[in-house]
């Protein structure tokens, strides 16, 4: 079942927004961690290139 978020991206304005999951490296333990962020579809590459700035 998806997540309430998800369901609600593909009806309507909802369209024009994409679920960009990136992952974080922690300094201090070395374990990986996942970021989601909902951005508009303009905006993906640069949630993306501030992700990496991080």
């Amino acid at each position: 079942m998806a997540k309430k978020v998800v369901a609600t991206l593909k009806t309507g304005q909802g369209k024009e927004y994409s679920k960009v999951v990136t992952m974080v490296k922690s300094p201090k333990t070395g374990a990986y961690s996942f970021k989601e962020v909902i951005v508009h579809n303009d905006h993906v590459k640069d949630a993306i290139n501030a992700a990496k700035g991080q």
